[in-house]
This record gives structure tokens, C-alpha cells and sequence, in this order.
């Protein structure tokens, strides 16, 4: 069996993720080492034990959840050096789903969320995996910068992202399996105390952070062709009685060009509308993209 990145991996996570908190605009609610307490009820109920706080995490706890819910989700172990540590730490800040889309997108795959054999063979046949880990970044932290909680969490996200790419890289460029050599430096117990650090492990994903209220163009445009056929009634009114008076004449030569420039208007915000809701879809990963009949992704 292949050697696994597992280890170096979740060191570098566990880096990112700092102790315990319960930040009022992280959607993860209270969170220890980046496991919030509903995933950590989950796992205590599965295993016939009773809940209690997330800040009471054990060290093998939290390696179980790591290794079930977000390494082997997006299948680590099969995934190229580099490729594995960058999915893994985008599952664990906006879920497996998430990160999966991101690295099928940058294969050129349907985006369905679920990393199987198609996209396994993809990623293997990859020859320039240095531009997949700058691909999967971009569109990660795309999508962060549209959600609502930027603002608090940015500068933090920002930081995770950076680091993660330049990981990656290093990974990827070697090939082989990096020793977990600060893995024993990421404790467990006695982490209460321990910061957190600002932002950049609170959680980001899309179902819980909607991206900011954009103006509707729809509205604008409606409101711009209501202006075009007043001003075309207008003309009209005047243009039997342009022949009477020159300034009559300017007149309604006036209101014939405001009414073909606000139709204009009233189109160009459509299209413009149209265009950022695209812009949208696209880093926040909304478009649909089902795979094709039969394979698995």
C-alpha cells in the first residue's frame, strides 16, 4: 500500500486551525481544532457515546474525524503529492463537496461534488500539477471573497490560501510523501488557552455564508424602459407640431435621442446584470454541471 500524506497534511491543517472558538460570525458555531460541535455530536453519537462540549475533544477523536470525514471524502490517498494536502485543507474550511468541485473544475470535469474513478484518472494523467494547485486556489479564494463574511474573515482566508498554494507546490514538485515532522508540535490537550488565529480557520462554506446583495438589473432595466416610452409618447406628442417652431423642433429631437439612449441604458444593464450573475455562478460554484449518464465522477 502507498505511503499516505495524511499525517504531514493534518499537521499543516491543525496549524491553520488553532484551539477552541465560538466566533458570532463563523457558521461553524464553537469549533476545537476546526471540528465544530454538530460534526463532533455526529461523531460521539455514531460511536455510542454521550455529547459533550467540542472544546473536550480527544486527540485520536479528532484524527478519526479528520481522517473519515474530510481526507478520505475527497480521497487523499489517491490523489497526487500536492493535490491531496490542497483539496484536504479546502474540505475541511468549506466542506468535501466544495473542495471536490474546485479540483474538478480546474480538470475540465462536471462539477458534481464527488471525487471518483473519473476524476481520480484525471488528476493521475495531469502533467502540470504546480498549475492544478494554482487553479484549485483561485477558485477557492474566489468564492471567499463573495461571501458575506469576508469582511471579518479575509484577511485570515487570505493568509490560509497563500500558505496552502505555496504547500502545495513544494509537494507537488517533489512527488514524494513529506514527513509529518511537525505533527507531535500540534497538541491537543491544554488547547483551551491556545488563539485562534483571527479568521483564518473559521469555516466558509456556501450553503451558510450567501454572497453579498448585488443591485437587481432587472429592476433598472424596467425602470429604464418605462423612461424610454415616456419619452417616445412624448416625441410623438410634439412631432406634428415641430414644423410650428424651431424650438419645438429641438425639442423633440432632444427627447428622440434621450429615448434611444436610455433603451440603450436599459439593455446594457441587463446585459451587465447577466454578466455578474454569471461572474457569480461561476466562483461560487452555482452553475450546474451533472455528469454524464452512467459515469462515476
Amino acid at each position: 500500500m502507498a505511503a499516505s500524506s495524511f499525517e504531514a497534511a493534518l499537521a499543516r491543517v491543525l496549524g491553520h486551525e488553532g484551539g477552541y472558538s465560538n466566533h458570532p460570525a463563523d457558521p461553524g458555531g464553537p469549533t476545537m481544532q476546526g471540528v465544530i460541535q454538530r460534526v463532533y455530536d455526529g461523531y460521539r453519537t455514531r460511536h455510542g457515546q454521550p455529547l459533550r462540549p467540542v472544546r473536550q475533544i480527544e486527540r485520536g477523536e479528532l484524527i478519526a474525524i479528520y481522517r473519515s470525514q474530510y481526507w478520505d471524502a475527497v480521497r487523499g490517498d489517491d490523489l497526487p503529492a500536492g493535490l491531496d494536502y490542497v483539496v484536504f485543507d479546502g474540505a475541511v474550511n468549506s466542506g468535501p463537496g466544495q473542495a471536490a468541485k474546485w479540483l474538478q473544475r480546474a480538470l475540465g470535469l462536471p462539477a458534481d461534488g464527488q471525487v471518483g474513478a473519473v476524476t481520480l484518472a484525471a488528476a493521475a494523467r495531469c502533467a502540470d500539477l504546480g498549475a492544478m494547485v494554482d487553479d484549485i486556489c483561485d477558485r477557492r479564494l474566489a468564492m471567499l471573497k463573495r461571501l458575506t463574511t469576508w469582511p471579518v474573515f479575509g484577511a485570515g482566508w487570505g493568509r490560509r490560501v497563500a500558505e496552502v498554494r505555496r504547500i502545495g507546490h513544494a509537494w507537488a514538485q517533489s512527488g514524494a510523501v513529506p514527513v509529518a515532522e511537525d505533527a507531535a508540535m500540534v497538541p491537543v490537550r491544554g488547547m483551551e488557552a491556545g488563539a485562534r488565529p483571527a479568521g483564518g480557520s473559521a469555516k466558509a462554506p456556501l450553503a451558510s455564508a450567501r454572497p453579498a446583495p448585488r443591485p437587481d438589473a432587472a429592476t433598472g432595466a424596467a425602470a429604464g424602459g418605462v423612461l424610454a416610452s415616456a419619452t417616445g409618447e412624448a416625441a410623438r406628442q410634439l412631432e406634428p407640431l415641430t414644423g410650428a417652431s424651431p424650438t419645438i423642433a429641438l425639442v423633440f429631437t432632444g427627447l428622440t435621442v434621450l429615448g434611444v439612449l436610455v433603451t440603450l441604458a436599459a439593455l446594457g444593464a441587463v446585459w451587465w446584470g447577466e454578466h455578474r450573475r454569471r461572474q457569480r455562478a461561476d466562483a461560487l460554484d452555482l452553475a450546474p454541471a451533472p455528469a454524464p449518464a452512467g459515469s462515476a465522477s
